[in-house]
């Protein structure tokens, strides 16, 4: 098979995985300006992730200020500004990509082929989305805040490839497997492939490496010599993941 287009998950994928003491400390840092304990805070926001990720919660400042009103909090708007500053700031941390997924970007537009990001995220990731280095290297951005749909929903990978102008059996997806994003693009008829970096795991990371038997690439790195020859994906599982943890982004 050769591809007209490569789409790529972000989180995870384009950028590493995040340890959940980040999670915390990010947490902190909004919660401070509104007077509610970062535990609480903290879970507020995981809780929230599904309506945050299909953007039912309105822009960062209103959604803010109702899960603040959840956490029983009414903060005044000098410290609702604060928080959402603080919580941008802490966002822009987790959009900085992997060391190589610039260079496999590049690697991929060298070869004429088409990219798309496809992301279930909130709606910080979208604010930011022109500023970051990956944008000008990206044909196609489908992000679930703005669509209002969330992995694996097969119109969210119909629409990338639409973007893209590519069928979706020329289009490879890369991802780490979190929302059951590989199935959602190969029920598509796009070639799936999971990718297993060395970051740290967590045992959900582990369940997913250990269930999914499809190709699979160890670096994004890796993906134009893929590209070149797509004999060379292979299905044997991986048997070296490392230790340790980190969720999704919530």
């Amino acid at each position: 098979m050769s591809f007209a287009a490569v789409i790529f998950d972000f989180f995870g994928t384009l950028t590493p995985r995040t340890p959940p003491e980040v999670w915390d400390e990010h947490a902190a840092r909004s919660a401070a300006p509104l007077g509610i304990p970062p535990r609480a805070w903290r879970a507020a926001l995981d809780d929230s992730f599904p309506e945050r990720a299909v953007g039912a919660l309105g822009d960062l400042r209103r959604t803010l200020r109702t899960l603040a009103r959840r956490c029983g909090a009414e903060p005044d708007e000098a410290a609702l500004t604060a928080a959402c500053e603080a919580r941008r700031a802490a966002q822009r941390e987790l959009f900085v990509p992997r060391e190589d997924a610039l260079a496999t970007l590049d690697g991929v537009r060298d070869r004429g082929l088409r990219v798309g990001v496809l992301s279930d995220c909130t709606v910080e990731l979208a604010e930011s989305w022109s500023s970051l280095p990956v944008a000008s290297r990206v044909d196609a951005a489908v992000l679930s805040c703005l669509e209002g749909r969330r992995k694996p929903d097969p119109e969210l990978f119909a629409t990338a490839a639409r973007r893209l102008g590519v069928r979706p059996d020329r289009c490879l997806y890369v991802g780490d497997g979190s929302g059951d994003e590989l199935r959602g693009a190969a029920a598509c008829g796009m070639t799936a492939v999971m990718l297993c970096a060395s970051d740290p795991e967590d045992g959900a990371v582990r369940a997913r490496r250990a269930a999914w038997t499809g190709p699979f690439l160890t670096a994004l790195s890796r993906l134009p010599s893929v590209l070149d020859d797509p004999s060379a994906l292979t299905t044997e599982p991986r048997r070296d993941s490392p230790a340790g943890s980190g969720p999704r982004p919530g």
